[in-house]
């Protein structure tokens, strides 16, 4: 593989994808789910000597029907489900009791509203977990790191980490805006779930190139009979061949089992599975494409190379 040769065209398609995705967050935004603004969370307990709860996937089929948009079903305890929707009309509360009462013999039901107040803090919550990660993620990494110092400093082995992250998270936002604009596919903590999933794995398979670079310069070799040394573009070009199977072939693996999760799983984590998948896509280009190619970047630039 050419490093040379990549570097310019995966920077341009980079930068297309990242900006594509800024303009459609800047015009369409996130469609947020309950999670974040709030509604109606009802809470039903079914009478074990009844025949006690249904089966959950009948209850979601049942709130389908009703139409109430966006419905999240979780079990609670032992004999109940939590049901969370959008604020809901005392109408609308009793047509879900009674689609409940139709499944089973309720013992107690109860009847709550969400504010937006709850909403705000959890997306508020939700940044400041992924800020924190980022973070994390440099100084684990320049620690890791800090007796590669020559010829780039082992900071910015954490920097150009965490910049390919952007990329692998504005990808996913920008397409998920999309689909929140035309498809009203919306956004709630299944998905910040699989944003912080697409971190950690990206940055692991990172590392991995990371890893070999730092070993290949730990070695450092002369590169031909005439004693001359790889310069620091080889030795990263020869980890990246080293590295590119097992990277593309560890992110296949995974995404085969999430597109069998996207169309033969559950409704409920559907788009989960597509955030993953989109996420990974992105992260395995970032790590073989973007990240250490900005180190060999950066490096020429000291050199005055570029």
């Amino acid at each position: 593989m050419g490093l040379v040769r990549i570097r310019k065209f995966s920077y341009i398609f980079s930068i297309i994808l990242v900006a594509a995705s800024i303009v459609s967050l800047a015009f369409y935004g996130l469609k947020f789910g309950i999670d974040f603004t709030g509604g109606s969370l009802i809470e039903a307990q079914f009478d074990p000597t009844g025949g006690g709860r249904p089966d959950i996937n009948i209850v979601r089929q049942k709130m389908e029907a009703l139409d109430f948009g966006q419905v999240v079903i979780q079990p609670a305890g032992e004999v109940g489900f939590s049901i969370r929707t959008r604020e809901l009309s005392t109408d609308e509360r009793q047509k879900i009791t009674a689609e409940l009462s139709g499944l089973g013999k309720i013992k107690d039901v109860s009847a709550n509203t969400i504010g937006p107040t709850i909403g705000q803090e959890l997306r508020s919550r939700s940044i400041w977990a992924m800020a924190l990660v980022l973070i994390a993620i440099i100084l684990y990494i320049a620690f890791a790191f800090r007796k590669v110092s020559r010829p780039i400093s082992s900071w910015f082995y954490g920097i150009f980490a965490v910049v390919a992250l952007f990329h692998d998270v504005f990808i996913p936002l920008g397409v998920f805006s999309l689909l929140g604009h035309f498809k009203g596919v919306e956004v709630d903590t299944l998905f910040v779930t699989a944003i912080l999933t697409v971190l950690g794995f990206s940055v692991h398979d990172t590392i991995v190139v990371f890893d070999r670079i730092r070993e290949n310069l730990t070695l450092a070799k002369p590169a031909s009979p005439a004693g001359r040394k790889e310069t620091f573009e080889e030795t990263v070009g020869k980890s990246l061949n080293q590295t590119i199977t097992r990277s593309i072939n560890t992110s296949l693996t995974v995404l085969i089992v999430l597109t069998a999760l996207f169309f033969l799983g559950a409704e409920a984590t559907k788009y989960f599975a597509l955030a993953l998948i989109i996420g990974i896509v992105a992260g395995t280009y970032s790590s073989i494409f973007i990240a250490s190619p900005l180190l060999v970047t950066w490096n020429n630039y000291r050199e005055k190379k570029i």
